[in-house]
């Protein structure tokens, strides 16, 4: 049976290519599918809706064409796994970990022991973390 697994999180590390060679490594049957995790393009996904003068509405229309993406994607995997890294805050991963909860969409989260704390409500309503 073929899964569909949406890896959300922290993009300044390689975790996500660890975990697509270790699954084929494994042979198993799974297709990865991710955000956009180019910074740059991601805070330029809103560009082709037309130039803004202000900072704050780029950043609003491409939040908004990244939104259409993450949200289609997460509806469709059937799993997800939520990276929490600790060099940013990811409010991005624990708004994902929070609408997967909210859909009753299985996702695990990954993170350091050092923020088991602040991430509890999310670990909770998570079947798996590590």
């Amino acid at each position: 049976m073929a899964l569909t697994v949406y890896l959300s999180g922290e993009i300044h590390t390689d975790w996500r290519e660890q975990i697509m060679e270790g699954a084929a490594r494994n042979g198993l049957d799974i297709e990865f599918v991710a955000p956009v995790t180019d910074h740059a393009a991601s805070d330029a996904a809103g560009d082709h809706l037309g130039a803004e003068s202000d900072g704050f509405w780029r950043d609003h229309k491409s939040s908004k064409v990244n939104a259409i993406r993450t949200k289609t994607l997460i509806q469709n995997s059937d799993v997800v796994v939520v990276r929490f890294g600790d060099k940013y805050k990811q409010w991005n991963a624990a708004f994902d970990a929070g609408y997967c909860a909210a859909m009753s969409k299985p996702y695990i989260t990954l993170h350091a022991k050092d923020i088991i704390h602040p991430l509890k409500e999310v670990d909770a309503m998570a079947l798996a973390r590590a």
